[in-house]
């Protein structure tokens, strides 16, 4: 009856510690309080500086999706725009980064070929949309650039569970005409799965 227990017990630590890993863990950062460090441990975060506020990643919206169609890549990062990471007041927000790959994407794990990849998101052949308060604003880019610092396979108890994801963007637009920057923006985020699109 005690291994039994004992096997019970490690199995639902085991799941706690999984469970925990889909939050979003926010670290602050030395030099701006309402953004997130940035980190390499699949923290489930990002933020940036937005104009005069911030977008950052929150518990109650799942902070990055990734799909694939036809050869292009979307990388998604969901959450608010507000005066502080901290205010539930402010509005949805969702930049969507779109690229192509040439490597067959199936699973996560072939998430692995983004590791070190810098994305001119000026290139013809990439995409960014912005989406506020459910309806897409219509946006001009005029610099971009999406890093994926580092890409790492993360195991627990000997068995592949995701793909941590790493990096920095910075953007520079015309949105209603008007010229609006994100800056500082990092983003540390864990992907369990891969959306291959038809």
């Amino acid at each position: 009856m005690k291994r039994y227990s004992i096997i019970a017990i490690i199995c639902l630590l085991a799941s706690c510690e999984i469970d925990e890993m889909e939050q979003t863990v926010f670290i602050p950062d030395e030099a701006d309080k309402n953004l997130p460090a940035y980190t390499e441990w699949g923290y489930n975060s990002f933020g940036a500086k937005y104009e005069r506020m911030y977008f950052f990643s929150t518990n109650n919206i799942v902070p990055c999706k990734i799909t694939v169609q036809d050869g292009m890549m979307t990388f998604t990062l969901s959450g608010r725009v507000s005066s502080s990471n901290s205010s539930y007041s402010g509005e949805n927000m969702t930049l969507y980064f779109s690229f192509p790959v040439n490597e067959p994407m199936n699973h996560y794990k072939d998430l692995m070929v983004l590791h070190q990849k810098h994305i001119d998101l000026t290139d013809a052949s990439c995409e960014l949309k912005m989406m506020r308060a459910s309806s897409t604003e219509d946006i001009t880019l005029l610099s971009g650039d999406l890093f994926f610092q580092r890409v790492q396979l993360l195991r627990i108890n000997e068995q592949e569970n995701r793909v941590i994801l790493s990096g920095t963007f910075e953007l520079m637009f015309l949105r209603n005409q008007l010229p609006e920057l994100i800056s500082k923006g990092r983003f540390d985020v864990g992907i369990t799965n891969l959306f291959v699109l038809p």
